[in-house]
């Protein structure tokens, strides 16, 4: 089958969707199929230095090409990110290649921007379209502004199918944009289990002292950044000892460092940590925290629970599905800061309760997040598809509102 990806964002830039693509692409090019892929990328400073950026790098077996990100680069010009652009780009790029040699399924990575060129590209085209919906389409897009909410109905509405990463999100979207429940299709976020592994003589529940505390992944507030500063302060006020990583870059690593300065705390900032250097960082922590608001399913949650660590998050949207509180994982409410300082403050104290968390969560990491599987499930949609008429019934003009606020800035998008 020829495949057509459009992802949003992908390597050099650090995000789960830059691991999702990665790890599906290998899959799919395994399994025999001619993957072609539309990528995105942020090539001016202030997009680079949220996320990382610059252009995809080859992927064995599959055609890459790159997209700059132009459009979205204008977020400091009148008027803010051209989005229209880019998903203007993004069509003649897909429609181009199916000139050459037609595709049999179009796949986007994110309904909006990347889900509506793809549904004008299979509108266009005649073939179906089929669109993951990740974290940021039901968390905020839509909410911001009309453009955006007419681009996710549509998508939501239209597409050939759609893949989403569990139920909680699924019901997050549902209830917030409208969208029937029968629409979606689960299949969970999955993790390289060869790659993500515990360090070489590990044992569960052992730690340095003090407990090493590691916070990894996109440092944005709505990942609980800075509820993990507060909370380390609450627990170095009562006396407790521990040693603090923030590993990442993101839109909120300078309030990140600043924080950490006016809180007085011995917190080590390491900045970008490229995909090949993600298990080392693993192993350099004891404890992962992660207190987020909300995921599609967090990659970087998974990849600590491979890597034999226990793990303290909240009862977020795309986080409850996997990690069940006192068995796998400790939670507690997103935006708690006194209850993280607790978990925190236990987990340090408890050899027996890490062990068993860590435990717990390789098992069933291994058992049941596997990306074998969730490939298997993937190529199966799209085999359903095959030969399908896709659904035209929508206008494919969109209005233009102008005061959406991540025209101003787009990284949050």
């Amino acid at each position: 089958m020829r495949v057509l990806f459009c992802s949003r964002r992908f390597f050099p830039a650090i995000s789960g969707m830059s691991v999702y693509a990665q790890n599906l692409l290998r899959h799919l090019v395994a399994a025999g199929h001619d993957v072609t892929m539309v990528s995105q990328y942020r090539g001016d400073k202030a997009g680079t230095r949220v996320y990382g950026g610059g252009p995809p790098p080859p992927v064995p077996g599959v055609k890459v090409i790159g997209r700059r990100s132009l459009g979205e680069e204008r977020f400091a010009e009148a008027g803010g990110a051209d989005f229209e652009r880019d998903v203007d780009d993004m069509l003649s790029a897909i429609l181009a290649e199916h000139r050459e040699e037609p595709f049999d399924v179009l796949h986007a990575q994110y309904g909006y921007p990347n889900g509506w060129a793809v549904l004008l590209a299979a509108r266009e085209l005649g073939i179906p379209a089929l669109v993951s919906i990740q974290g940021g389409d039901g968390h905020w897009v839509g909410s911001c502004c009309a453009t955006h909410r007419e681009a996710m109905l549509r998508v939501l509405n239209h597409a050939d199918a759609l893949l989403i990463g569990c139920e909680s999100f699924a019901g997050e979207v549902v209830e917030r944009l409208g969208v029937a429940r029968e629409r979606f299709t689960i299949v969970p976020g999955a993790v390289e289990v060869e790659r993500f592994r515990p360090a070489p003589g590990w044992k569960p529940g052992a730690a340095a002292d003090p407990v090493r505390l590691l916070y990894h992944g996109r440092v944005d507030r709505r990942k609980g950044a800075l509820d993990f500063l507060e909370a380390l302060a609450l627990i170095r006020a009562e006396g407790v000892r521990f040693d603090a990583t923030v590993s990442g870059i993101g839109p909120d690593y300078d309030a990140s460092r600043e924080a950490a300065d006016r809180l007085d705390l011995p917190v080590r900032f390491t900045g970008y940590a490229d995909y090949d250097a993600a298990p080392a960082v693993y192993h350099g922590g004891d404890v992962f925290v992660s207190p987020t608001y909300a995921e599609g399913f967090s990659n970087t949650i998974l990849e600590a629970m491979a890597s034999g660590l226990p793990v303290v998050s909240c009862r977020a949207v795309g986080v409850m599905d996997c990690l069940r509180d006192g068995e796998n994982g400790l939670m507690v409410e997103p935006g708690d800061v006194p209850a993280l300082a607790a978990a925190l403050r236990r987990v340090c104290a408890d050899a027996a309760l890490r062990r068993r968390l860590a435990e717990s969560a390789l098992e069933e990491c291994r058992r049941v997040y596997s990306w074998e599987a969730v490939a298997d499930r993937i190529m199966g949609v799209y085999a359903s598809l095959r030969g399908a008429r896709p659904d035209t019934g929508f206008d494919p003009v969109l209005p233009v509102d102008s005061s959406c606020r991540f025209r101003a800035a787009p990284h949050l998008l």
